[in-house]
């Protein structure tokens, strides 16, 4: 089978890595890949290309199209003459329509979403309006591909069908992302402070569906009572660039016990170091970094968001989203525990990981739709 992916981009969030991980880890025997990036090769083509899977870019900029992009897929598509066309994200979901219309509509499209969004105002306009239009156009793909079972309720609300709808969880890298003591001494060594220092993370590229305001606000008032814990956030624009965030930091007057480190590409490092992890977020649909954490072996306190609940079963905490003090709550639990006490919490973390959401499961669930839909084509 021939598969083009179509992705808006290819900078690190949790769409752009669980694609990455799906093409390293699926049957290169019965599947021949393609990538083709709306925008650019960002951070992850060349990892991608290093897989010797070829990769495309349009070079559009973010909410425009272009003729010239438009063209440059016409030509791209004819010459691959893939088999399957699957898209990443809202706006990948349209081109790849777009693209299965330079073939005469021969070829299956399947959508993958990614989020549980319902507020179409917190969106760019530009995303608000591709959003709708998917859910207008959605009797069109052959399947839609959510990663959670929130995203797909929440979607069918818009208008997306939901009998197209299955539900395909991320999948994690337990080889990757494991307990590491190195990784713990090493990254508190990059950071300047003590080895027995408390760390509590936050990773996620910088938007206001992540909740970045409610993590600093909850750790104003842990600090309050636990004055040396140290907190350690990561992701696209999260870094001394992002003047909003940068702002919200001094007003709480915690900037000593902040440290942003921008986009890094050795997360599972970082993560491994972590005494907590944490999601703050408003909307999630199934958070790569919350399953990371958890294969990690760190226990993780999460807002009742899309699947986050459902994540974490028993081995860590869920508060209600945009509640500073019940995330604060949580942490203290959490620190109150002990190290021993944390780390028994993560072995079952990580043990809940490798039951429920392995990569290898979830690589089989996507080979096993795209054999129905090549068998289906033929």
């Amino acid at each position: 089978m021939k598969i083009i992916h179509i992705i808006t981009g290819l900078y690190t969030g949790g769409s752009e890595v669980m694609l990455y991980k799906l093409l390293s880890t699926q049957n290169r025997n019965k599947i021949d890949s393609v990538v083709i990036s709306l925008i650019d090769r960002g951070t992850l083509g060349s990892s991608i290309a290093a897989l010797d899977i070829p990769v495309y870019t349009l070079g559009m900029k973010s909410g425009q199209t272009t003729l010239g992009a438009v063209l440059r897929l016409a030509k791209i598509m004819r010459s691959l003459n893939p088999d399957i066309i699957q898209g990443w994200m809202y706006h990948a979901n349209i081109a790849g329509l777009l693209a299965a219309s330079f073939l005469g509509f021969k070829v299956p499209v399947l959508w993958n979403i990614r989020a549980s969004q319902t507020v179409l105002k917190n969106e760019k306009p530009s995303t608000a309006a591709t959003i709708w239009l998917g859910g207008k156009l959605s009797h069109f793909p052959a399947k839609i591909i959510n990663n959670s079972h929130a995203s797909a309720i929440a979607h069918q609300s818009l208008g997306y069908l939901f009998s197209k709808t299955i539900v395909i969880p991320n999948g994690f890298d337990i080889d990757k992302f494991i307990p590491s003591q190195h990784d713990y001494k090493n990254v508190r060594l990059e950071l300047g402070v003590p080895d027995n220092t408390t760390l509590i993370g936050l990773f996620g590229r910088y938007h206001p569906i992540k909740g970045h305001e409610v993590f600093l606000k909850a750790a104003k008032i842990l600090l309050k009572k636990y004055p040396y814990i140290h907190f350690l956030l990561g992701g696209k624009e999260v870094d001394s660039t992002n003047h909003v965030l940068n702002q919200q930091i001094a007003q709480l007057e915690i900037g000593e016990q902040i440290h942003l480190l921008g986009e890094r590409q050795d997360v599972h490092h970082l993560t491994a170091a972590l005494d907590i992890a944490s999601s703050s977020s408003y909307s999630e649909g199934f958070p790569n970094v919350v399953g990371e954490a958890m294969s990690c072996g760190v226990p993780c306190a999460v807002t009742d968001v899309g699947d986050s609940a459902w994540i974490v079963g028993n081995t860590g905490r869920v508060v209600p989203p945009n509640n500073p003090e019940a995330l604060a709550n949580a942490w203290q639990e959490l620190i109150e525990m002990g190290a021993e006490g944390r780390s028994k919490l993560g072995s079952a973390a990580r043990s809940r990981i490798i039951e429920c959401f392995s990569l290898d499961s979830v690589v089989t669930q996507y080979e096993t739709l795209y054999e129905t839909m090549f068998a289906e084509k033929k």
